[in-house]
């Protein structure tokens, strides 16, 4: 049995198994055997190893419908008198939507039984809350760019600088206050916690294929973004990707004149998220989820400078060796047909 992917909408088709008695070519056989020449259904019903009623069964949809009434057809009853009216659903739904409640509370305000509402939830797509959006408690709309370039995402992730000797999260907080103080180039600040800096990760993700592209800087300024977008376009371009539209937050890089202009030159359309709203560039947002636990905080690192050794190999293994979750475990790389690198 195979679902529709309609949110609120359950359809059901039935396909014959390898394994079953009567295939529709087997059925119409047997429906001409009856039908057209004259067979006994008794007869005809031992022919095919299948019991009377079922013979005959084909048969009469065989006259009824000819060839078309030998495939599969949905065993849906036409009237469900039981099945929970569309008033009770629209309530239970918008229960579900809009203050997240579970089945056993959602019954106990529809009246009808948890395991009603359960089986409502299940049809309609929101049995579980990460189906929602949880700002809004509506349904998550996903899209995806039809071809690699139509859209990219940029942003910054900031990360604080490895001290010398490794950081907290490996040698513990009082070693790895130790390191940073031992670290030179560290600057004053007040409680005598010394500061050792930010790294910033410029982050290039295409929206179809999930290819990244991502460089370390000191700053996050707007001549930085835009020598990262530069060096990013032609990077895609070397791999056939041409990128018409950069989809950026509303950080002050992004909305500067130079970014502007840069977007200009390059040919590319620059689109911005609306305002405390970083769910329309989740896909970057769930990129660094991965950045972090893959690269960032995988393992200890002696020093800055040894992780952002480590960068390139990370992203060199994101792009053409680990499967992606969000395009049927494919690698991202393999979304962009005809490389010559496109399998090393």
């Amino acid at each position: 049995m195979e679902l529709s992917r309609n949110p609120l909408c359950v359809q059901e088709v039935f396909v014959s198994h390898a394994n079953a008695a009567l295939t529709p070519r087997a059925r119409l056989r047997l429906a001409r055997l009856v039908v057209d020449q004259g067979w006994p259904i008794a007869r005809a019903a031992e022919r095919y190893d299948v019991s009377w009623p079922t013979a005959k069964r084909w048969a009469d949809r065989y006259r009824q419908l000819g060839e078309s009434g030998m495939n599969d057809a949905s065993s849906r009853p036409h009237h469900s008198p039981n099945r929970v009216c569309q008033p009770v659903v629209r309530k239970i739904v918008h229960l579900r939507w809009k203050h997240r409640l579970g089945p056993v509370q959602i019954a106990d305000r529809v009246g009808i039984s948890p395991s009603t509402v359960h089986k409502v939830l299940v049809r309609c797509r929101i049995n579980r809350l990460t189906h929602v959006d949880r700002a809004t408690g509506e349904p998550i709309r996903r899209y995806e760019h039809p071809y690699p370039g139509s859209l990219i995402h940029v942003d910054v992730k900031k990360l604080g600088n490895v001290p010398d000797g490794g950081g907290w999260r490996f040698v513990g907080r009082p070693q790895g206050l130790v390191n940073r103080r031992s670290t030179p180039g560290k600057a004053k600040s007040a409680h005598h916690n010394p500061k050792i800096g930010t790294a910033f990760v410029h982050t290039v993700l295409d929206d179809h294929s999930r290819v990244a592209y991502a460089e370390i800087h000191d700053d996050e300024t707007a001549a930085t973004a835009a020598e990262v977008l530069q060096r990013a376009v032609a990077w895609f371009a070397e791999r056939g990707v041409c990128v018409e539209r950069v989809l950026s937050d509303n950080g002050s890089c992004y909305r500067s004149h130079l970014w502007r202009k840069t977007c200009a030159q390059l040919g590319i359309t620059p689109k911005r998220t609306r305002p405390y709203r970083p769910q329309t560039n989740g896909k970057l947002e769930r990129f660094h989820r991965t950045l972090a636990d893959g690269w960032a905080f995988k393992k200890l690192y002696n020093s800055e400078s040894a992780r952002r050794a480590a960068l390139p190999a990370w992203i060199h293994h994101y792009n053409h060796h680990r499967p992606h979750t969000a395009i049927d475990r494919s690698t991202p790389l393999s979304r962009l047909t005809n490389l010559s690198d496109q399998y090393t």
